[in-house]
Formats: structure tokens, sequence, C-alpha cells
């Protein structure tokens, strides 16, 4: 593929020099232990770096190496990710460091070939894995990589495509720092994230600019191309937070497939009715001898990337004598020591704050 910069040592130089002085000073910047990178780079897929850093820390603490995670209970490590979401990523990441342990003797592979067979790794992780540990000059393309790169070479191509995909990964493997592969792909990534930004990037203060076509043209604000998504479905819900009469809260354990699999939540029901019929017919399906009326406690909202929780919570007090195998009753504090979505997080604290 014929790229359009014309002196690539040049612009590898000045996007270089620019990082050696500007980068930031994050955790895993100051680590070369694969395993810790492999860990970084699952956390901060669809996630901020401000967020992800107090989580990696902790995730550290609880999981030094790799044999400690791979020898980990699968509730502790859901447990350590509580809050980040997408929580196939630490499941998916579980059995990988297992593979690593049992096929590969506990070292993390080196080769393309190897670290792609690995439990959800995918191009992206194991480019940046083999180039950030082992400077193996591997494409790393995220979101940040294909805008900068859409706009240096002005590429209309829609980036939700993979076949965009692929072109970017193509240019990444000609014009990367082959020396220096490790930096040259986190100062792609550094870039898009502090100065060719999605909206408003700080053209001016760019290091490549006088190597950008999208500059020169004035597109940079046009550039990338990507087909706008369908907005998220919204689906009502009913909660329920049932507690005994040993104040005791009634909790069970989401399906181990689908969306937030193998969580613990508080029951709920889709909200097919405006009155609060349904939801007392639903606390009586557990045996529960309610002492008062189901009350209406108040709404939680929560959005994921493909649909929106509106989620009316309800209260009731009784005996509960009919749970199923799935299903605990927990006071307050062994709530904490389960893991919850988000959204049936911001119910524990709410029950924190009486």
């Amino acid at each position: 593929m014929q790229v359009k910069i014309l002196d690539k040592k040049s612009f590898q130089q000045d996007l270089l020099d620019w990082y050696d002085k500007e980068k930031r000073d994050l955790p895993w910047r100051r680590e070369t232990d694969p395993y810790r990178i492999w860990v970084s780079e699952i956390m901060l897929q669809q996630t901020k770096v401000d967020t992800v850093i107090p989580y990696y820390n902790n995730f550290m603490e609880k999981f030094p190496t790799l044999q400690d995670l791979a020898d980990a209970d699968e509730d502790k490590v859901l447990k350590a990710w509580e809050g980040l979401g997408y929580y196939s990523r630490a499941r998916n990441l579980h059995t990988a460091v297992k593979e690593v342990r049992d096929e590969y003797k506990g070292k993390v592979p080196d080769t393309e070939e190897d670290i792609k067979k690995l439990q959800g790794v995918g191009p992206y992780t194991a480019g940046a894995v083999l180039s950030i540990a082992y400077n193996v000059p591997a494409p790393a393309v995220d979101g940040n990589v294909m805008r900068v790169l859409s706009r240096l070479f002005t590429i209309y191509d829609d980036i939700g495509k993979a076949a965009a995909k692929n072109k970017f990964e193509q240019l990444i493997r000609e014009i990367i720092a082959e020396n220096r592969a490790s930096d040259f792909n986190q100062a792609v990534m550094e870039l898009g994230a502090v100065i060719c930004t999605p909206t408003s990037p700080a053209c001016l203060l760019c290091p490549v600019q006088k190597h950008c076509s999208a500059k020169e043209e004035g597109v940079q604000d046009l550039l990338p191309v990507k087909a706008k998504k369908k907005p998220p479905r919204t689906v009502h819900l009913k909660a329920l937070v049932l507690q005994d009469e040993n104040d005791r809260f009634l909790v069970e354990k989401r399906p181990d497939t689908g969306l937030l699999a193998k969580l613990w939540q508080f029951p709920y029901i889709e909200a097919a009715e405006e009155t609060d019929e349904d939801i007392a017919a639903f606390a009586a399906e557990f045996g529960a001898a309610v002492e008062e009326e189901v009350n209406y406690y108040y709404d939680v909202k929560h959005v994921f990337s493909h649909l929106v929780w509106e989620i009316k919570v309800y209260r009731a007090e009784g005996k509960v004598d009919n749970i199923g195998s799935h299903q605990r009753l927990l006071t307050k504090d062994e709530l904490k020591e389960f893991t919850f979505p988000v959204s049936h997080q911001k119910i524990m604290q709410s029950l924190e704050e009486e």
C-alpha cells in the first residue's frame, strides 16, 4: 500500500520526540510485564483512562501475577472488576490466563499466531501486548489510532467496517518504527487521546501537523467517517427489594451466559403494567407474607451501549420461604461480598444510606 507520508523517518521522529516529552504517567507504562500490560489493555477497551487507573491498581494488588489470577476463583475476579462493566472481558481474561498457565508454562506468548489463540484476544489486544511488552512491530489499532490515521491519510472509509480496520493495520505495519514499536504504538494512541480528539482536534499543538493530509486540506473535522448507530432500546423494569424478618435481602444470580452473566441482582420483572399489582404478585411468588403493601421506592436508570434500563424500585418486608437454588437471602454486609451490576449497586447504595 502506498502511503501519503513523504518522509516516514521524519514522521516517526516527530511523533516519538513528542511522546518522549509529553506522554502521560500511567501505572501500566511503568511496567514491562506482559501480563500487567495485557490486563491494562483489556480494562481500557471502551473505558476511559481515569476510570481504569484505580481499578487497575486494585486488580494488581489482588492478582499481582498471572499465576495469581489464573488460580483465583471467578467470583473474586468479577468482584474486583465490579463497576467496570463489559464483564465478558474479565471472564475471557480469566480463561485466557489459565490457558497461558497450562499451555505456555505461564509465559504470555510473544508471537501473533500464538497470542491470538487465547480466549478474548483479538487483533488489537494481541498487537498492543506484543508491541508494548515485547517490542514486536505488530499493529495495535483501536478507535484513537483509526482516527489519527484517517486524518493523516484522508481516508474516508467507514471505520466501523472490518475492511477499514484491515487497511489501518496494514498502514501501521508500513509506518511503524520497528526499533521502537512499543513507543510508536503508544504514541499514536496518545496522540488520538489528547491531541487528535474526536471533536475540535488541537491541530496547532499536533507534533505531526506537517505530515497530516486532513489538516492540509482543511477536512480534519470531517474525519473519521463512522456510520451512526441505532439509538439504544429502552426497557422498563420493576425491581423488588424484599427484606425478610431477619433483615436479610433476597438476591439472585443471573444466568451463566448473556448480558451481565453470573452477576447478582435484586429480582425484577419487565414493567408490563402501570399499576403495582404485578410487582405485588411477583413478591408473592417467593412465598412472601408481606407485612405491608409493596411500596414504590425510587427510580434507577442505567445506559448500556445498545439499551437503556429504566428501573422502578419497590420495597417490601415480610417472611420469605420460597427461594430457588440461584437465590440467596443476605444481610447488608454480606451483599458487599457479591458482584452486582452498576444499576443494582445503586440500589444497594440507597440501602446503605438509610
